[in-house]
């Protein structure tokens, strides 16, 4: 058994393990990387980066079977779907080199490929090393989340974590979770050309403006796929190539292939937590607003937190223990100005509070300014006209943004950042953007939270037109 005595212990490499990994170890310290599995974590591996490499081959098939509105002829994309899977791999593998053993030990980073478990409160053992630290951080992310349902034991179903390995397209989709992920890979299929179809217990994209998201829905009806809200699966059965799934209120839903994407379950069971005094909750790892653990000298980032389940929240969460960690100073993480995306088509973005949070938030003082995709040039020239921006303000400040709209990833963007730095609507409003891009929705936005202000205020137009008959 080899011992080794370290400042930093990072166990998992997955987005926010390599950023504190390597922002700790490039400022001086000793750090020491756990990962018994990939390196780079789910994002690379199963999450992000392939479901948007599909994405990308699924919007170019899209493309060529509607271009006519261009002057371009349609024509019926002929999809190799292995070779759209090859895509794929192709783009993991471009990344994988970032998220390398070989780069991190480059860095300074002791990397040690086994999976870390708790052995007391200040031990972790790997594999046949013993490894006390100064500080242990948890970033071992979290895991495709399979429901107990009845008979899905004895029917072969996909998580987001094999998907990536079929080669034969599949005839009949059947999805059981109507949430991003769901979303975005039953708008990939169709275009793909197979047959989807969703089923969700609740309402689909549940978690995000009804409304915005109700054009997200039509959009992907309108496209072919069928989506089942409100059912309940009671059961699943038959075989590979015919698979049943029923819901409680006695639908019956017939595919070929299953894919669950119901959510997440924080990855804690390798941990052997009890060990070192940690506590869990319902969703992850119990932690305060410093990340820090029940165990005083451990902390946890990331979906092992038990909060938001994003890539750049865990690259976050990085960030914000660096500075108490290396630095011993105070630092909390904030969840106010933290964004998320849905990469269907249209995009679907949120930051900060709902239309609906912020009106019970904040009552009768709340103002919602809306603004169309509609009224943008860019967005006419490439026929993404569909969709709009919400802005909740207070007292002359955003709390929330939705958008729901071609780049809608992209633009929610600047109001993070607005609502990070607590700025005013004014200042965004001072904004200049290139004309003409996707970009202006944001300032137009601001702009019509002024517009009754400035156009339809009565006192406004009695001094302009005392200024006029007083300048010579």
């Amino acid at each position: 058994m080899t011992r080794i005595k370290t400042d930093i212990l990072v166990i998992g490499a997955g987005s926010g393990g390599l950023s504190l990994a390597a922002g700790a170890s490039q400022m001086g310290a000793d750090v020491v990387l756990l990962e018994g599995h990939e390196m780079g974590g789910d994002c690379l591996n199963y999450g992000c980066v392939p479901s948007k490499a599909l994405i990308a081959s699924a919007k170019a098939a899209y493309g060529q079977a509607h271009a006519a509105q261009f002057g371009v002829a349609d024509v019926r994309p002929e999809v190799d779907y292995a070779t759209a899977q090859a895509h794929v791999h192709a783009v993991i593998a471009q990344i994988a080199p970032v998220d390398s053993q070989e780069r991190f030990e480059g860095l300074g980073v002791r990397v040690i490929r086994e999976f870390g478990q708790f052995i007391s409160p200040h031990e972790v053992q790997a594999g046949d090393h013993v490894i006390s630290a100064r500080r242990v951080v948890i970033a071992t992310g979290s895991s495709p989340l399979v429901p107990p349902i009845p008979g899905l034991e004895t029917v072969p179903y996909l998580t987001n974590e094999t998907l990536w390995q079929l080669r034969a397209r599949p005839e009949h989709l059947l999805i059981v979770g109507g949430g991003p992920i769901g979303m975005e890979m039953a708008q990939a299929h169709i275009r793909l050309g197979c047959k989807v179809t969703v089923i969700e217990g609740a309402s689909a994209l549940g978690r995000d403006d009804p409304e915005l998201a109700g054009i997200v829905l039509e959009s992907l009806r309108a496209e072919g796929v069928e989506i089942a809200e409100h059912a309940m699966v009671e059961k699943i059965a038959g075989t590979a190539g015919a698979i049943e799934i029923h819901a409680q209120d006695g639908r019956v839903f017939k595919g070929s292939h299953l894919l669950m994407a119901v959510g997440r379950v924080a990855n804690t069971e390798k941990l052997n937590l009890e060990a070192a005094g940690i506590k869990t909750t319902r969703t992850g790892i119990k932690v305060d607003a410093a990340l820090r653990t029940t165990n005083r000298k451990v902390y946890a980032i990331g979906d092992v937190a038990g909060g938001l389940q994003f890539t750049h929240v865990a690259g976050y969460h990085a960030g914000v223990i660096i500075r108490s960690i290396l630095f011993a100073l105070p630092s909390r993480a904030k969840t106010a100005h933290i964004p998320w995306a849905t990469y269907t088509d249209p995009e679907l973005s949120q930051v900060g509070l709902s239309e609906a949070q912020a009106r019970k938030t904040h009552g009768p003082i709340v103002e919602v300014v809306r603004f169309e995709y509609a009224h943008n040039d860019r967005a006419i020239a490439e026929r993404k006209t569909k969709g709009l921006i919400k802005v909740m303000v207070v007292k002359g400040r955003p709390v929330g943004v939705s958008i729901v709209g071609h780049q809608a990833g992209e633009l929610i963007n600047l109001w993070s950042m607005a609502l990070a730095n607590n700025l005013k609507m004014s200042q965004i409003a001072a904004m200049v953007s290139p004309y003409p891009t996707i970009g202006e929705v944001n300032k137009r936005a601001a702009g019509a939270y002024f517009t009754p202000r400035l156009f339809d205020n009565p006192m406004v137009k009695r001094i302009v037109r005392a200024v006029q008959r007083w300048i010579p």
